[in-house]
């Protein structure tokens, strides 16, 4: 059996206020710290737990943190709760000045819910607003043999990752640490220790701060108040029923990649690590299993040896992946957040910072080009930035963290993770690409027509307002480059037919589109973007014609709407017909009139020049002429306005009774 190779990092102490040590946040008489749960919100769940051979339990509880550990104590004893009361100290203000509140009740006697003049309990002399103040907490309990379990919140500086990536040619190995600093005033010794990302709402709650409201003056006119407070009732609702004959959704299997050559033997393995193996997600533990030994995997901290997993075989290659996977931590959902657990106790002294590897894991990756440009780096705007790229597939949320990139032995550089969620991908630049340059033109313009709405004779069609992005892509290296081109999007417009691959990014307003590039090759990417803007429009008008026939030509189309379509397309052609022939009509006639009007004009100036009796005869043939034609016009335009009048009303009645209210998609 071959021994895994674990790295053991040196503990990384540091000294702080070593004049005025910080004493923990909450100490518990016979109840010792089994179990730390640190979040990315700055506070941290705790757990003790032990017997106590006593009717009551005494915290001594920071000033500071009064407020969280009443807010969030959580008790429980095996074999039933047995708590009666949990009383603490109040500060009362009184004529100026700070009345210490009386001494928690001794044994056997009833706890009142008011506080009598008294003298306080030892420690709880006032101390100014020193944070640092001790106060005691007495928990109050039926009975003096008890097997305790005791949990709360304090304040904890928030755990942060670091990730490691080094590419190879199938793909990615990526690493977690998490990085734990205990601040709080006690060591950790041999705790259970879990690292939760993301942060679920938490807040200072100043329980041990007396607050008495005002009241309203009650008169004896009987006026008690004078609005009556709306209130909100939720009602009981039992979950939907799965379908008939349809199995109820398994939870969700994480992938465990393995290298090809590595074995791992559950029974090898400590209880419990069966299930990590197996990639199941973590149900949702109560308080009484929190800190039992769950299924998972953990690492090395500072300060601490790393555990013996084998033996190894002679002269075996180095490899960049954990051969024991029980070393790692178990990740897995609770309440909808990721839960990292490590599987073995982990001591963190006092005013020290513990690194521990959560994951190492075989994932989809590869370095390529990013062209994304960033006004804070001008050269962005020229040439595309070197990302590393991979995808989660941790069956967890990655959080922010540092993230540095490996290829071929050589360190490549760092970047910013964002958080991750399962099974998302991750493009972290971390170098500027010089080989490629990139040069973008846009255009913007207006296409098509759609039939979008028609109801009581009215026409509603939409146009696409289209913008048009061109990149222009050199790549100046001897090998083909692969580039990936984050192209801003116009709100509330669709991508129209992106290249494959295309990753339209809902949330960021972004688009990530592959361009692969040959070795000295040019080549342009064209981006086509719409926004439909509606318009009401003129039956008769060219775009309307335009819409109608698309529509009449789509075989998504309704039949019953097409077939009246036609019918009032019909008309509308002879409608056209007749109206171009009576504007022509209408245009000869005010020719005429014109030309005859002045031909009249001028005869009256030949009519005394007998010289040009020739010229008066040649204008008054053509005045003769126009008057004829005249007398014709006049009649073909009745007649066509009577056809132009017919059809309009035939064509008013056609479309009256189309009602199209559901527009096709566009194609």
């Amino acid at each position: 059996m071959t021994r895994s190779v674990t790295a053991s990092l040196g503990l990384l102490c540091f000294a702080a206020g070593l004049g005025c040590a910080t004493p923990p946040p909450v100490t518990a008489q016979g109840l010792t710290l089994k179990k730390v749960v640190i979040y990315r919100n700055g506070v941290g769940y705790f757990e003790r737990g032990g017997r106590v051979a006593s009717d009551r339990v005494q915290f001594r509880v920071r000033k500071d943190e009064v407020g969280d550990f009443l807010a969030t104590l959580a008790v429980l004893e095996r074999g039933g709760s047995s708590v009666r009361s949990a009383s603490f100290p109040l500060d009362v203000q009184k004529d100026g000045g700070t009345v210490p509140s009386p001494s928690p009740p001794p044994p056997g006697q009833p706890h009142l819910p008011f506080a009598s003049a008294s003298q306080p309990a030892p420690g709880n002399q006032p101390a100014g607003d020193n944070p640092n103040k001790l106060l005691t907490v007495v928990m109050s309990l039926d009975g003096r043999e008890h097997d305790l379990q005791v949990g709360y919140i304090a304040a904890t500086p928030i755990w942060r990752p670091s990730y490691r990536l080094v590419i190879e040619k199938d793909g990615a190995n990526l690493q977690a640490w998490g990085i734990v600093q205990n601040q709080s005033g006690e060591d950790w010794n041999n705790v259970s220790l879990s690292l939760i990302a993301e942060a679920p709402l938490a807040f200072d709650a100043s329980l041990a701060t007396p607050v008495i409201p005002p009241r309203p003056t009650v008169t004896d006119g009987g006026d008690v108040i004078a609005v009556v407070p709306r209130s909100e009732t939720s009602l009981a609702e039992a979950p939907p029923a799965p379908p008939a004959g349809m199995p109820m959704a398994a939870p969700a299997e994480m992938d465990m990649e393995m290298d090809d050559r590595e074995e791992v033997s559950v029974a090898s393995r400590a209880p419990g690590k069966a299930e990590a193996k197996k990639g199941k997600r973590m149900a949702p533990a109560p308080l009484s299993s929190i800190g039992k030994g769950r299924a998972g995997g953990g690492g090395a901290s500072f300060g601490m040896a790393a555990p013996a997993m084998g033996q190894m075989a002679p002269q075996q290659a180095y490899s960049r992946q954990t051969k024991n996977l029980s070393a790692l931590a178990a990740i897995g959902l609770q309440a909808g957040a990721t839960r990292y657990e490590l599987p073995m106790p982990v001591t963190i002294p006092n005013h020290s910072a513990t690194m521990v590897m959560l994951l190492d894991r075989h994932v989809a990756g590869e370095a390529i080009a990013l062209y994304a440009p960033d006004g804070g780096v001008p050269d962005s705007t020229a040439h595309p930035f070197r990302v590393a790229r991979f995808t989660n597939q941790t069956g967890g949320l990655l959080e922010r963290g540092p993230l540095a990139i490996f290829s071929e032995g050589a360190f490549l550089g760092q970047g910013m993770a964002d958080p991750l969620p399962d099974g998302a991908t991750a493009t972290v630049p971390f170098a500027m690409d010089r080989t490629l340059a990139v040069d973008v033109t846009r255009e913007n313009r207006e296409e098509g027509a759609r039939l979008a709405h028609i109801e009581g004779g009215n026409l509603i069609i939409v146009r696409d307002q289209v913008w048009l992005t061109k990149y222009h892509v050199k790549n100046g290296a001897d090998r083909s480059a692969k580039l990936l081109v984050k192209h801003p999007r116009v709100g509330g417009a669709r991508l129209n037919k992106p290249p494959a691959g295309t990753e339209d990014n809902v949330g960021t307003g972004s688009a990530l589109v592959p361009t692969p590039v040959g070795p000295r090759a040019k080549i342009d990417l064209t981006l086509d973007e719409r926004q439909e803007t509606q318009r009401n429009l003129a039956w008769l008008s060219p775009l309307a014609d335009e819409a109608v026939k698309a529509y009449v030509a789509d075989n998504r189309a309704n039949p019953g709407i097409v077939t009246q379509l036609k019918v009032a397309w019909d008309i509308r052609q002879a409608l056209v017909k007749a109206t171009e022939q009576h504007q022509k009509l209408s245009t000869e006639d005010q020719e005429r009139r014109r030309a005859t009007e002045e031909t009249r004009a001028n005869l009256k100036a030949l009519e005394k020049n007998a010289a040009a009796a020739d010229l008066r005869a040649k204008l008054t043939g053509r005045l003769a002429t126009d008057s004829a034609r005249l007398d014709v016009l006049g009649k073909q335009l009745v007649e066509a306005g009577l056809r132009v009048n017919e059809n309009q009303i035939r064509f008013q009645e056609a479309i009256r009774a189309i009602k199209l209210t559901e527009p096709l998609p566009p194609a």
